[in-house]
């Protein structure tokens, strides 16, 4: 199905996605990866980097970036791009299918949100990022974790127009390895809300748990695979 649904109709599904929903908020699973990435932003230690943003959306992230260089956004969603490129001048938005975009420059960090299941040749995909790196340049990446979702997760069946293909963590690794070193690959966000995990991931079971031991509870989890999105930091090879 992915590789056949048009792009006007997936460009169509995700102006109208970004318009009802990150146009109007960030849920807490978007908050935490973004915290990941400025994490590994501020551990590179530049404040001058040249940064792309696939799969950009609503540009709800795309100002946080902007703090480490310079970057260029882009999207699929071209009505939704239009507004982001009136509220946050400063920063380039390309719109349009990333496969069919060519870009001048060579970027030191691509950031790619929650992209990677919407796309249909994941391969492809992800090769065409690193064309666009420099040698030794670094992919950030979030993505939905398969095992949770399929399992332990309540979701609903795709709509017209939304590709969606998971995957998990080995099968990240696989995708990333022909271009990408992966320096860091993991999962957080506690969005399970199915049999065991649910209880697991449950707030009011897991706060006075928390109140004793902090955050570190939430890490094991993050460690043992057993969250929403995984996260990979890889480096070009």
């Amino acid at each position: 199905m992915s590789a056949v649904t048009p792009i006007p109709l997936q460009q169509r599904y995700w102006n109208q996605w970004n318009a009802s929903t990150r146009e109007k908020a960030i849920d807490e699973r978007s908050i935490r990866q973004a915290k990941v990435v400025c994490e590994w932003l501020s551990a590179l230690g530049r404040m001058d980097l040249n940064i792309i943003e696939v799969g950009c959306g609503a540009a709800w992230f795309t100002p946080q970036l902007a703090r480490f260089g310079c970057v260029t956004a882009t999207d699929l969603a071209d009505e939704v791009l239009a507004r982001a490129q009136q509220r946050i001048p400063e920063v380039e938005f390309v719109a349009g299918d990333f496969m069919g975009l060519q870009f001048q420059a060579d970027f030191d960090v691509a950031v790619s949100l929650e992209v990677l299941p919407h796309v249909a040749d994941q391969s492809a995909f992800l090769a065409k990022i690193a064309r666009h790196l420099r040698p030794g340049g670094h992919l950030m990446l979030a993505t939905q974790n398969r095992p949770v979702l399929e399992r332990f997760s309540r979701v609903t069946p795709p709509p017209p127009g939304e590709l969606r293909r998971w995957v998990d963590q080995h099968e990240l690794r696989t995708l990333l390895h022909p271009q990408f070193e992966v320096l860091k690959l993991y999962s957080v966000t506690c969005r399970a809300n199915r049999g065991l995990m649910r209880l697991i991931h449950s707030r009011k079971v897991n706060w006075p748990v928390r109140a004793l031991v902090g955050d570190r509870l939430e890490r094991l989890k993050e460690a043992m695979g057993l969250r929403w999105t995984l996260m990979a930091l890889a480096r070009k090879r």
